[in-house]
């Protein structure tokens, strides 16, 4: 009998255990312990990591920050990803195995400016404007619940 089901998302150990990594990597980065061109003159923010269910393959979702070329970034971690990966294991003592680190770039921030965008938008705006004139006095709980209604009958 299977206890999960594998579409339900990490678990509470992987969600653990990816935070603990994502600490971790960003001390090795914070510290300057890789010399290469590309990431010294980066600031490389980890935004999320996501650890396979065995917990053995660390994705760690990054956003480079004042780099001009975000794949040479990108490219510049995978190289080094044993460094990182053995630096790493100093601040991941309690781990039984440590992970293989992939580096990817993060695009859910573009995905955010997207829709910020989008809403935005004149028509929208205009939209939501008129959605807010149909309110009903402003009471966030509108019917008749009781101590929200204005008939005193409360």
């Amino acid at each position: 009998m299977a206890r999960f089901a594998s579409s339900s998302g990490p678990s509470q150990r992987q969600l653990r255990v990816s935070e603990q990594v994502r600490h971790a990597v960003s001390q090795v980065l914070q510290r300057g312990d890789v010399r290469d061109d590309t990431l010294e003159n980066a600031v490389i923010a980890i935004s999320e990591v996501r650890m396979s269910p065995d917990l053995k393959i660390a994705t760690c979702f990054v956003s480079p920050i004042g780099a001009a070329d975000s794949d040479g970034v990108i490219s510049a971690l995978n190289k080094n990803s044993k460094f990182i990966r053995g630096r790493a294991a100093v601040y991941l003592k309690q781990m039984k195995y440590m992970p293989e680190f992939r580096f990817r770039i993060d695009t859910s921030f573009d995905n955010y400016a997207k829709i910020d965008a989008l809403l935005r938008k004149p028509e929208v705006t205009r939209d939501l404007a008129d959605h807010d004139d149909d309110d009903d006095g402003g009471d966030p709980n509108p019917g008749d619940v009781p101590g929200h209604g204005g008939d005193g009958n409360d």
